[in-house]
């Protein structure tokens, strides 16, 4: 397909649960990528209705009084977005389609585990029929033609259930996208070249903890021992692309305090950030699980999502 006039020849589209969940996993790829002349698109599946408030004053909105948190979400979103660069950022189906789902977490599992709540809302994304919510993300893939798409593991980083779910949105509705038989009414087939799930890889996640540990600082994440099971993260071997935004960790860090009722300032991101600097939160961590890998770094790892690419819609010769 030929390029438009204007339009960004290389294009990463993201699939994420709930405003904030973008920032903390891919905040400075995406910065970095604007800023190179790229285009970068969000899809959201949820305004985050069921979020804990971290503001006192705001606490007004939650869901069981006047549940009004999505909205200011949105309005989080906007501005944590304008930090990074981004333009094109949309609901999966419009603002209100799915609700947040909420979480609890495993009883039998102190930290990195999270299972569905007993009592969920009707319109809740984990009761989503997955074709149909699928069929709200092939319009935006046809239309944007990313050779690029991230999103979650399969267990959703932490388990989730609105992020396995948008993780199995993400991956059905970029299989369906590229079928030229399937419905031809939401666009002209799209196969996306590279798919990514992000993560954090636990090696770098233990180095951090053994500096806060050793600079006598508390955890930022209650229950997690340097030395011992880190089932939030991923194994190092299985990390395959890194990407080096170390120049928008800053960006990344202004951005997260945009998600003002999810996150604190003196919080996880932020403790690290305080202990490893700035510039450490911008190195972001992928698992290829489409496509061809790039030339690999003397870390053994990718360093660009859109590296072997040559020949796909333009890109290369």
């Amino acid at each position: 397909m030929a390029e438009t006039e204007g339009a960004h020849a290389l294009r990463l589209l993201l699939v994420h649960a709930h405003p904030d969940d973008e920032t903390i996993g891919q905040g400075a790829t995406m910065a970095k990528y604007v800023a190179d002349g790229r285009g970068v698109t969000l899809v959201t599946c949820t305004a985050g209705e069921m979020g804990e408030i971290l503001v006192p004053e705001l606490e007004h909105l939650a869901a069981d009084r006047e549940d009004g948190l999505g909205e200011h979400r949105r309005g989080e979103l906007d501005e944590a977005m304008a930090v990074l660069g981004v333009t094109d950022h949309r609901f999966l189906g419009g603002f209100g389609t799915y609700r947040d789902s909420g979480m609890k977490w495993h009883p039998d599992d102190t930290v990195g585990h999270a299972l569905p709540l007993d009592d969920i809302h009707d319109n809740a994304f984990w009761h989503a029929d997955l074709t149909e919510a699928a069929d709200h993300l092939v319009p935006v893939i046809r239309e944007v033609r990313p050779q690029v798409l991230v999103t979650y593991d399969q267990f959703g980083g932490y388990g989730h259930p609105d992020h396995i779910q948008a993780h199995r949105v993400a991956m059905y509705g970029a299989m369906l996208a590229a079928v030229p038989s399937y419905r031809r009414d939401l666009g002209e087939a799209w196969d996306i070249p590279k798919i990514y799930w992000g993560g954090l890889s636990q090696g770098r996640i233990r180095e951090a903890l053994r500096r806060m540990r050793d600079a006598g600082e508390e955890s930022p994440f209650d229950g997690l021992d340097p030395d011992g099971p880190l089932p939030m993260f991923v194994p190092d071997e299985d990390i395959t692309t890194e990407v080096d935004a170390s120049a928008y960790g800053e960006r990344k860090l202004e951005a997260l305090a945009k998600h003002a009722t999810q996150i604190k300032t003196d919080g996880p991101f932020f403790a690290l950030s305080n202990n490893q600097g700035a510039p450490a939160m911008g190195v972001e961590e992928y698992r290829l699980v489409k496509g061809r890998l790039g030339p690999l770094g003397e870390n053994g790892r990718e360093s660009d999502l859109f590296a072997g690419l040559d020949g796909v819609d333009g890109v290369g010769g």
